[in-house]
């Protein structure tokens, strides 16, 4: 069997064991109408919501990656914090905001989106536009730009498009 085929198979014993456990206790009758209902179920979320197995099988492979960009967005997110902290308070030094445009390499329109919204949630910095390959990124200081285009988002989400 094929990983689509062991994949379906999967989900559809996932529905099953969800099933089981809501009903709370065990016996024939329930395992037969789980076994209907799992298929009903699984046969609706495949025609009516896009599901299909080989994009299970995709975000199961790229688990390992998707939490270490998970891991990586909060590090950043921690690290821009205090660099707009240090902004902040010092009482000497001026922002110099900066619009910034960059290309990137990303393939997928999900890609584009996952690193949009990275810049976007990291404070002092805020993506503008994105059209086609190309990101505008308005900085609230021109030192928050450096390496924006060739990020660890980027890094990730290239590796991310190499197990496609």
């Amino acid at each position: 069997m094929g990983t689509t085929g062991r994949s379906t198979l999967e989900m559809y014993f996932l529905f099953l064991i969800f099933w089981i456990i809501l009903n709370g206790r065990f016996t024939l009758e329930i395992l037969l109408f789980g076994l209907v209902i799992s298929a009903v179920v699984y046969a609706f979320i495949c025609r009516f919501m896009g599901y299909s197995p080989r994009k299970d099988f995709f975000l199961f492979r790229n688990l390992i990656l998707l939490l270490t960009f998970a891991g990586v967005l909060v590090k950043e997110i921690a690290r821009a914090n205090l660099s707009v902290l240090k902004l902040i308070l010092s009482p000497k030094y001026e922002p110099e905001p900066a619009l910034i445009y960059f290309r990137t390499d990303l393939k997928y329109g999900v890609s584009r989106v996952l690193l949009a919204n990275s810049i976007t949630l990291t404070p002092g910095t805020i993506t503008v536009s994105v059209v086609g390959d190309e990101f505008c990124v308005h900085c609230l200081d021109k030192e928050f730009a450096k390496g924006i285009a060739d990020s660890d988002f980027v890094k990730l989400l290239r590796r991310m498009e190499a197990g496609r």
